[in-house]
């Protein structure tokens, strides 16, 4: 249906996300911690993102970090700045005597208002987060993909009471949408992320307070961010390579660990729901211009580069593995991969995420 068609670009982040046992005498219910900047960056052409850390009830935390895709370093493997990022001393601190339980990660929309497709098509509508309903000045979603889901069903309800069959294009949900708080609320914080790509953390967070504090988020300005993620990669030879600490089994971890507490499970069996458009690219074009960053944006070690015998390279996916948080079909600079459903019902289960 080309539901994109007149929307700007959509941009993404990689969110991370683990719950901790901590000690007691650590925890405060109801702390709230959110941090910016370091491991990653602040100035234009850095790599953004952000953490929090949430103390929830019976002495556990969830921790996590949103790593921008719009990075430019091939070399960066978001899964290891998550666990250096924990190696902080001020996060170090509450982690410290505890166990880590659970890991997930996955993308997070973050394009905003501007980038919002169309929501309604013959006989189906987006809501939630499917849409990008997130308010990425906020860094919150769940109100926002609820109040979505109210206006969808409010105009599903109507025209099911009026005879219809279910077919047709339900026009009163975008408009129900528009008249909304919602829509308000996006719109106040539509430049928020086109700020910060453009200008860096420091100068965009200044220009994002002005937009907000002076003129309420009415700035006569809509910027537009045209750049997808997949095309922002440097070349690797041209890139800072990045040296990441080993895991110590305690505080970080390696991917294969993580991924076990996901308790993803696939059947083994299955066509591959990783389809490669052209499977010679990972290696004969990937590989050479970007070092094939395949091997690292992924956050559950499901694309290895494996040297042959014979001295040549060959590109393994490990589909088991997957956790569907769908960077992969982001972030590659080819756009060679395609990530579809796959079959029955395998896929990361989490628990108490």
């Amino acid at each position: 249906f080309d539901l994109a068609a007149d929307s700007q670009t959509q941009h993404y982040g990689i969110g991370f996300k683990e719950i901790w046992d901590i000690k007691p005498e650590k925890h405060v219910p109801g702390k709230v911690v959110h941090t910016v900047g370091w491991p990653l960056g602040h100035f234009p052409g850095q790599t953004l993102g952000g953490s929090y850390i949430y103390h929830l009830e019976d002495n556990q935390i969830a921790i996590g970090l949103i790593v921008d895709l719009g990075y430019s370093n091939p070399h960066l493997s978001p899964f290891d700045e998550f666990q250096r990022f924990k190696q902080h001393k001020f996060i170090k601190h509450y982690l410290e005597g505890g166990k880590r339980i659970a890991y997930g990660a996955r993308a997070v929309i973050k394009g905003g208002l501007t980038a919002l497709p169309k929501l309604v098509m013959p006989g189906g509508l987006l809501v939630g987060d499917d849409a990008g309903f997130l308010n990425n000045l906020k860094q919150k979603g769940t109100h926002t993909a609820m109040k979505s889901g109210m206006l969808a069903a409010e105009s599903v309800f109507a025209a099911l009471k009026s005879g219809s069959q279910g077919f047709e294009t339900l026009d009163s949900y975008p408009a129900a949408f528009k008249t909304s708080w919602l829509h308000e609320e996006l719109y106040v914080a539509r430049n928020t992320s086109s700020w910060l790509h453009k200008f860096g953390l420091f100068f965009g967070s200044a220009l994002t307070w002005v937009d907000q504090y002076i003129f309420r988020g009415k700035m006569p300005i809509t910027l537009s961010d045209p750049t997808p993620d997949y095309a922002t990669l440097k070349p690797a030879n041209k890139s800072e390579k990045i040296d990441y600490p080993k895991p110590d089994g305690v505080i970080s971890f390696d991917k294969l660990s993580s991924v076990f507490l996901t308790n993803t499970f696939h059947e083994e069996d299955q066509p591959c729901h990783l389809q490669l458009r052209d499977p010679t690219i990972p290696i004969s074009s990937n590989l050479p211009l970007f070092d094939e960053p395949a091997q690292r944006y992924c956050p559950a070690g499901v694309y290895e580069v494996i040297d042959e015998p014979n001295g040549d390279k060959r590109f393994q996916i490990n589909a088991q593995n997957c956790i569907h948080c769908k960077t992969c079909d982001i972030k590659d600079p080819a756009q060679n991969i395609n990530w579809v459903v796959p079959e029955g019902t395998g896929g990361p289960n989490y628990g108490n995420m």
